[in-house]
């Protein structure tokens, strides 16, 4: 029986792919990518930016400009045959190998650890009674590009053995009695829409460039966009064809700069300016410092040059630099580039024989010249774009695409401690950390009857008693469906944190607010922390809104929380119906992502009919499921409105003041069962 693998994973036509070249603007993004196609030794680019900006149609354009690569004949992991792997598991190769374009390989954010790393192939083991190796996406994309959309949305633990695999560039899979080694060498791109949730920082400091994208303001270039994807999708074949010279010409330049990358000479002086610049931005570990030095010598190769210069050093540090400064999800990525500048500058070679001031208009202060502080960018003779081939071309910046930041990142000032809350009972939600879960990424804790995430000891174990009465004859096992067993796993899932802000003129006073603002954002980076998605609803005045709906981004919660109004009525009733709404919704949406709801208040209600009694009915309607009530009444004389509302939610009571306290940083351990 052939190998599971021997067909490799569907590769993308080269005819229906959107030409690399065509695409206008994003003259940072390309030049980060580029790099990586000279040096994937870089550690591959992640894109962040808005949807809708061509992020995955300029990185499924790049496969197509790497030049081919040689494999050996019959070999599931794409070695060389000129240099061949003697450790790789289908070793030894013979034959002269073949030639194939570099491959493409995407992994979908739903994919197993079994399908990255590969496995025990199951069929060859019951049938065969043999153990073999069952390759995965990391085997596949070997000498290619393995593209991850949404890597904001992977699991943690598969984004930590992919950033592993590409850093170390094998894969070692050690599972179900199968030891295997392999290289796994490849361009690693991920894309991601922060607006739908962030990466770790300690994630995100493994990639090795960063770009920052949003679409253009100009209506002119906009309108070249849609002219140029509305003739792509009228003849797909034609279009690219137009763009076949300069697709050329750009792969042509990429094989030549690999050709050129081993004779870069990395001078004293620009290494110096690489640690100096890493040094003075604070940034941890080395990582920085070596990503950087392979960036710069990549550009140096890519603009033909025998040695890193300044400009090269620039450019590699504004890209591999500015994500690896945050210390929070709610820190912006940014470099300062003045800064960067002093520090090149005050590390470079000293000029031997200095010209003697000037005084015309290009003088004393240094801002003259086309070279001087903010001129002549590298990159700049990147492919630039016209409106077809034979056109004239216009600048490849002037849209904003690609940008990197120029701000420094603000620490956020979150003054509590959070403490855990967390959702009672077990449930099946996405990944996460913060509430117990039957999860296929957990701790397997026993099996049961299914063929999904296969327990093999467990199926071998229900079949072997009947061996006998199936008139099994050889080595092979015979297997029925019923026999087959699922590994059951305990782990942790991400909920829907739902918060209800009291802003009405009661919580109005400064200091009170200003400490609400700090729990809230306290708990918001917690929810961060644990892969929560999070919402947000304000009360005050004669209404509720729902300032911000259900997402995975708690930087956008944080910005809301900043920009939260205050003062007027107590509408309490109006912002539980809200919360209800919100809930009722969200379970058609997500019906396996358990709520938590976070109700901050100090009880009162002081708008509507009866305003304190339909408040109590509410509450008693939405009690029940998990919830928490953070009391917010200060002051010598406590009426104690926050804990009655919290009896009729059947919540657990939390004073605002004992959010800060170390000792109380524990779970909450004997809340009530969810309805």
């Amino acid at each position: 029986m052939p190998p599971a693998e021997a067909t490799p994973p569907r590769e993308r036509g080269r005819a229906a792919r959107y030409p690399f070249s065509a695409v206008v603007g994003m003259a940072d993004l390309k030049l980060a990518l580029l790099i990586n196609a000279v040096s994937p030794g870089v550690g591959g680019v992640l894109v962040r930016g808005e949807k809708g900006t061509a992020k995955s149609t300029i990185v499924r354009a790049l496969a197509a400009l790497l030049p081919p690569v040689a494999v050996a004949d019959g070999c599931r992991f794409s070695c060389d045959p000129r240099a061949s792997d003697p450790g790789c598991p289908d070793a030894p190769h013979g034959g002269a190998g073949r030639e194939r374009a570099a491959r493409l390989v995407e992994l979908p954010v739903g994919a197993s650890e079994d399908r990255l790393t590969g496995s025990l192939d199951i069929e060859r083991a019951l049938t065969e009674g043999v153990k073999a190796f069952e390759p995965g996406l990391l085997a596949a994309a070997h000498r290619g590009v393995l593209y991850v959309d949404e890597v904001n949305l992977l699991h943690d633990h598969l984004v930590d053995l992919l950033l592993d695999a590409a850093a170390m560039g094998e894969s070692h899979v050690e599972r179900e009695g199968v030891s295997v080694r392999h290289a796994a060498r490849f361009l690693l791109v991920g894309t991601m829409n922060p607006e739908e949730g962030e990466l770790r920082p300690q994630l995100l400091d493994r990639f090795g460039l960063t770009v920052e994208v949003a679409a253009t303001r100009d209506p002119a270039e906009r309108a070249e966009v849609v002219r140029r994807r509305l003739r792509f999708e009228d003849d797909p074949e034609g279009f690219a064809a137009g763009w076949a010279g300069e697709e050329a010409a750009l792969a042509g330049r990429i094989a030549a700069a690999r050709d050129r990358l081993p004779g870069v000479e990395l001078t004293d002086t620009a290494l110096r300016q690489i640690t100096a610049v890493c040094a003075s931005f604070e940034v941890d570990g080395l990582r920085a410092d070596l990503v950087t030095a392979r960036a710069a010598i990549a550009l140096a190769a890519w603009h033909g040059r025998a040695a890193v210069d300044a400009d090269d050093v620039r450019t590699a540090a504004r890209l591999a630099l500015p994500h690896r400064r945050r210390r929070d999800p709610f820190d912006a990525p940014g470099l300062d580039r003045q800064k960067l500048d002093e520090v090149l500058d005050e590390h470079g070679d000293p000029d031997p024989d200095p010209e003697p001031p000037d005084d015309g208009p290009d003088g004393p202060d240094g801002s003259g010249g086309p070279d001087g502080p903010g001129g002549g960018a590298p990159g700049d003779d990147l492919p630039q774009e016209g409106g077809e081939p034979s056109e004239p071309s216009e600048p490849s910046v002037g849209s904003g695409q690609g940008r990197s930041s120029d701000t420094e990142p603000a620490p956020a000032d979150a003054a509590y401690r959070p403490r855990l809350f967390t959702v009672p009972g077990v449930g099946a939600g996405a990944p996460g950390r913060r509430s117990k879960a039957r999860s296929p990424y957990g701790r397997v804790s026993g099996a049961r009857p299914g063929a999904r995430g296969l327990h093999l000891t467990a199926t071998l174990r229900a079949a072997a008693p009947h061996q006998v009465a199936r008139g099994r004859a050889g080595r092979g096992l015979v297997v029925t469906p019923d026999d087959l067993r699922e590994a059951v796993r305990d782990g942790r899932e991400g909920n829907l944190v739902l918060f209800v802000v009291d802003a009405s003129g009661s919580m109005a006073a400064r200091k009170r607010m200003r400490a609400v603002k700090g729990a809230v954002l306290s708990l918001l980076l917690d929810a961060y922390q644990r892969r929560d998605k999070v919402g947000l609803i304000t009360f005050r005045g004669a209404d509720a809104e729902l300032a911000l709906p259900p997402t995975s981004s708690v930087e956008a919660g944080a910005r809301r929380l900043e920009r939260l109004p205050t003062g007027g009525r107590t509408p309490l009733s109006a912002g539980l119906l809200r919360a209800a709404e919100v809930l009722r919704v969200e379970r058609l949406r997500d019906p396996a992502r358990r709520p938590l709801l976070v109700v901050v208040t100090d009880g009162r209600a002081t708008h509507g009919p009866d305003p304190a009694r339909t408040a109590g009915l509410l509450a008693g309607a939405l009690g029940g499921g998990a919830s928490v009530v953070v009391d917010c009444e200060s002051g010598p004389v406590r009426l104690g409105l926050a804990g009655a509302l919290g009896a009729r939610l059947g919540a657990e009571v939390v004073h605002l003041d004992r959010l800060g306290a170390d000792a109380l940083a524990g779970v909450v351990r004997d809340a009530r069962s969810v309805a």
